[in-house]
């Protein structure tokens, strides 16, 4: 099998050990590329969720994959997330080309990128940790739930539906949460000097450009392997953001490129400047 060479690839929301995780469209995507760098970028094992009697063999050939990587010299990076956290014990812990972090800086051609979970803006995580738990198994319930519902769809011929996609888009509280996550991210690398801040946690893909009066980053979310099936890849100075196809079982380019344009700096500039 000829395999795609990256330099670099971000995956992060696997929640290995739980019944909405899409191991097996993980684990093919995973076989078909060669990075030279891997970020798995928080909750990759849902230790939260952690069920004896639920591990199926699919989810552990995942884990496989990647020490399968690491053994053959990608550099393996696994920051930990809150779903996972009970790994931050083990810190800045080096075993060959596997790292455990939470978080960490990269030089990409000569601009600095950071790399981080995100739970630390969640304050459900921070404050009421039981709440947080309490949520994750209620959505891992409805991604169940929507499957089933999905697989009934697909015999009768119609499209997809996605519950907590619908709840997102018409909750106002859940939508601002995504908005100040993705902002609070932005200036916090504005204001550290950071021209890319790659996050995770929220499990919403997304290649976007902040500005404000201090500067300018680009805000990257690598999305799920929940419900979104989505990596970020960098090669070549560019980002790209990659999302598995179930029906064609194919890894296809999603819509979004992410290019620095200069007409793009010099519009944001004259808006800030009239402020």
């Amino acid at each position: 099998m000829k395999k795609r060479k990256v330099d670099l690839v971000v995956i992060s929301d696997v929640h290995l050990g739980t019944f909405g995780c899409h191991a097996k469209e993980l684990f093919a995507y995973l076989s078909h590329i060669k990075p030279k760098i891997l970020i798995l970028n928080g909750d990759i094992i849902d230790i939260w969720q952690f069920r004896k009697s639920y591990f199926p063999k699919s989810h552990l050939k995942v884990i496989k994959k990647i020490i399968d990587l690491a053994s053959k010299g990608t550099e393996v990076y696994y920051l930990t997330g809150n779903h996972d956290e009970m790994l931050r014990k083990f810190s800045d812990v080096n075993i060959g080309n596997f790292s455990i972090l939470d978080k960490l800086v990269l030089e990409l051609d000569g601009k600095k990128a950071w790399f981080f979970h995100g739970d630390v803006f969640d304050s459900s995580v921070q404050h009421a940790k039981w709440i947080a738990k309490l949520g994750g198994i209620g959505y891992d319930l409805l991604i169940l739930a929507n499957r089933f519902i999905n697989y009934l769809l697909h015999k009768i011929g119609k499209e997809p539906y996605s519950f907590s996609k619908k709840i997102k888009q018409n909750v106002k509280k859940a939508v601002k949460f995504i908005s100040d996550f993705e902002t609070t991210a932005a200036e916090l690398a504005i204001e550290k000097g950071y021209h890319y801040v790659i996050c995770g946690h929220i499990h919403e893909p997304k290649l976007i450009r902040k500005v404000n009066k201090k500067g300018t980053t680009f805000y990257l979310n690598s999305g799920d392997w929940v419900e979104n099936l989505t990596a970020l890849e960098y090669h070549k100075k560019r980002w790209k953001l990659y999302r598995y196809d179930k029906d064609t079982n194919m890894i296809e380019e999603d819509y979004f490129e992410l290019e620095t344009k200069l007409s793009e700096q010099l519009v944001a500039s004259l808006i800030f400047a009239k402020k």
